[in-house]
């Protein structure tokens, strides 16, 4: 059976170390053990230094002494933080009313209508979540009842939520574990003519064991393996195989979702897919807990013959006018565009930094979801810390945690390109 062990777990690539909170100034180290005492060992902070933010605005971010960061790592805040319109939507509808899922709101309908009609005909049924963890659980529990089946396939490194079930299928949030029993992990797609025939193999141990496939569970960017992003359409493949298997495919689109890939709004259609089940989260609401789960009216009817699902706030009235307001965000300052455009000169401009400096290797990615690797001497940890240094904010990704991950809200622009590659550029420099 194949077996989870990256080096690095999710929650420990460029993690603060507590033993450190010594060697902080004094009202940073206050904090920090302030923090630390109130939420034990489960607090998680970035950097070397954390950071105290008290406001945001755009792709910056602002500290407690007003000193601004460059954002290029926040996908959450999808449109930008605090987008002005979000804001004004959330505001409206919270000082009118926000109330239980169970009772008609025409805002709720109207959001979900729009939101459908973005997606392929067949997947004519919205359940909304709060989170994306949310909503890979419950389409997990709609793979198992369709199918009839457990055996859910995974990346080596993927992250998919932080729920019972999808803690299983998120490797990435170990540090070494087995996969558990019906979880098969095949490779990230580095060499993506092969992933087909990963799939084809976990298909066939699933077998071996006396388990069937359910779902193959992919977010099309690999975003937690590194980012691999094409060629475009070298999925088709392996979807096949897991229909041919009687499994399904869930699309999870909580990252490369919402025109993050720029050239459409869904990170699958790049591939030319047509999923059984779509996840959503909390990008469609640029940070509002909102999240969504799409699919076929007959797989949610086969989870509906055995059980229910019910969420009291989710699909809110105020969740609905923020999920509007992001939709038009997109659509009004034309940010699937800008993803594109900005994207591919920042991967460029990457490129060229990659020929001065050996510490940078391949650049990969689609839009403004960018991964670079990152080479020996220099480690992506000790460049994200230097770029934080710098007042650029960015992540890692990949099994071993040596690659930088680049993701910023859409509204990222050119000049804030050059300044992180000058920053970059800087970083490299300094630790040759």
């Amino acid at each position: 059976m194949a077996t989870g062990d990256p080096k690095q777990s999710i929650l420990a690539l460029n993690a603060f170390d507590p033993a450190r909170a010594t060697a902080l100034a004094p009202e940073l180290a206050q904090l920090v053990q302030r923090r630390y005492r109130l939420f034990g060992s489960a607090s998680v902070l970035f950097y070397e230094r954390p950071l105290e933010f008290v406001r945001a605005q755009g792709c910056w971010l602002y500290d407690a002494g007003g000193t601004a960061y460059l954002d290029a790592y926040n996908n959450v805040p999808s449109v930008g933080h605090c987008h002005p319109r979000v804001v004004a939507a959330a505001a409206a509808q919270l000082a009118q009313i926000n109330v239980h899922s169970r009772y008609l709101h025409a805002g709720t309908l109207d959001y979900a209508e729009r939101l459908l009609a973005t997606l392929p005909a067949a997947l004519a049924n919205i359940t909304f979540t709060c989170t994306g963890s949310e909503s890979n659980d419950l389409a997990l529990r709609l793979a198992a009842g369709y199918s009839g089946a457990t055996g859910v396939i995974v990346t080596e490194a993927a992250y998919h939520g932080n729920t019972a079930l999808t803690t299983a299928v998120s490797p990435s949030s170990f540090l070494q574990r087995c996969a558990s029993p019906h979880v098969r992990l095949v490779p990230a797609p580095a060499a993506p003519e092969l992933f087909a025939d990963h799939v084809v193999a976990a298909i066939a141990d699933l077998e071996r064991h006396g388990l069937h496939l359910s779902a193959l569970l992919i977010d099309s960017i690999f975003s937690s393996d590194g980012v691999f992003a094409d060629p475009a359409g070298f999925l088709q493949p392996a979807v096949e195989a897991v229909h041919r298997a009687g499994g399904v495919l869930i699309a999870d689109e909580v990252q490369c979702g919402f025109a993050r890939t720029g050239t459409a709004l869904w990170g699958f259609e790049r591939h030319g897919l047509q999923p059984d089940i779509v996840t959503m989260g909390k990008p469609m609401g640029n940070g509002y807990p909102i999240g969504a789960v799409v699919t076929r009216a007959d797989i949610l009817d086969a989870l509906r013959e055995r059980e229910g699902y019910f969420n009291t706030f989710a699909g809110s009235p105020v969740a609905a006018a923020v999920g509007n307001a992001v939709l038009d965000v997109i659509e009004q300052e034309d940010l699937m565009a800008n993803a594109m455009r900005v994207g591919n000169y920042l991967r460029q401009r990457l490129r060229d930094l990659a020929t001065r400096h050996a510490g940078i290797g391949a650049v990969r990615g689609a839009g403004l979801f960018i991964g670079v690797d990152v080479r020996s001497p220099v480690s992506a940890a000790s460049l994200i810390n230097a770029l934080r240094e710098r007042r650029v904010l960015i992540g890692a990704a990949g099994r071993a945690g040596d690659v930088l991950k680049i993701r910023p809200p859409l509204c990222f622009s050119v000049s804030d390109a050059d300044l992180l590659v000058a920053a970059l550029d800087e970083a490299l420099g300094a630790q040759a």
